[in-house]
């Protein structure tokens, strides 16, 4: 049991160092170890929902003190995700756990193909023209590159668009267990045309709050093991402040190759878990 711990830590460590760099989130990593290890898949996603909330805390305060997250634009599109999430996480307890995996497959391969079409693009267009309802809501922001050496204002668009987009980030949250970081990012970038390095720092801000609103009903069905969930919530925390010391001085292309490596691992090994299982 004492090496289950320490093989449990270490991985949670590079899971949340991994998660805070491309906002992805350490419980995609983590989940299908667990499984590996043994832990059923319905127990891996609650016991990773609640190691979430820790994991966006040690990235997130770093981030909001370098002034790499937007806030503001954080609380509009927390309201979205957190009704997902809770109901995410009722249908993970009612749907048999072979749908998830081809679900998580599913949803990461959306991700995916948004955020290949923009490979080719450094940065966003920040002379966007604002609409009138960003405008209001005052969704913009400035933060200073250190790989470009120099100050990025940028203003955030389509908000009546991407609010609701991110309830199915949150639904998606909700049911696997994984922050849905990849598809919070994608709706940053190319609906809400945020900066990548904004939209990772604020895709893990607001995977913590989505994840405490999930987390409340897998308590409540007795999914959660506190041991082990105290594991991988020590190793994630530790992990994910030391990627929020990193993420500055990546640049934002290689911060895009590292999400899609990563996507691409995840939807493989999804799929062959979803075929596999009986």
């Amino acid at each position: 049991m004492y090496l289950d711990v320490v093989v449990v830590v270490l991985t949670s460590m590079f899971a949340g160092f991994l998660g805070s760099l491309i906002g992805l989130g350490g419980g995609a990593i983590v989940i299908p170890i667990l499984t590996l290890l043994g832990v059923p898949l319905k127990q891996a996603i609650a016991n990773s929902m609640i190691t979430l909330i820790a994991t966006s805390s040690g990235s997130a305060s770093a981030y909001v003190r370098e002034r790499l997250t937007n806030v503001k634009a954080a609380m509009y599109l927390e309201i979205f995700t957190v009704i997902g999430a809770i109901v995410g996480a009722t249908i993970t307890i009612l749907v048999p756990s072979k749908y998830l995996y081809f679900f998580f497959a599913a949803f990461l391969s959306s991700s995916f193909y948004g955020i290949k079409r923009k490979m080719s693009v450094s940065t966003p267009n920040h002379e966007m023209a604002q609409d009138r309802f960003s405008r209001w809501l005052e969704l913009e922001g400035t933060y200073y590159d250190e790989s470009l050496g120099k100050e990025v204002n940028y203003k955030i668009v389509r908000a009546h668009i991407g609010g609701p987009a991110m309830m199915i980030a949150g639904l998606a949250a909700g049911m696997l267990g994984i922050g849905a970081g990849a598809f919070k990012v994608a709706i940053h970038e190319l609906v809400l045309k945020m900066p990548p390095k904004a939209s990772s720092a604020t895709s893990n801000f607001i995977i913590g709050m989505t994840a405490l609103a999930g987390s409340t009903v897998f308590i409540a069905s007795g999914l959660v093991n506190v041991v082990l969930a105290g594991s991988i919530a020590v190793g994630a925390t530790v992990g994910s402040m030391m990627g929020s010391r990193l993420l500055p001085k990546m640049s934002d292309k290689t911060i895009r190759l590292l999400f899609l490596s990563v996507l691409i691992y995840l939807i493989i090994q999804m799929v062959y878990k979803g075929v596999t299982s009986p």
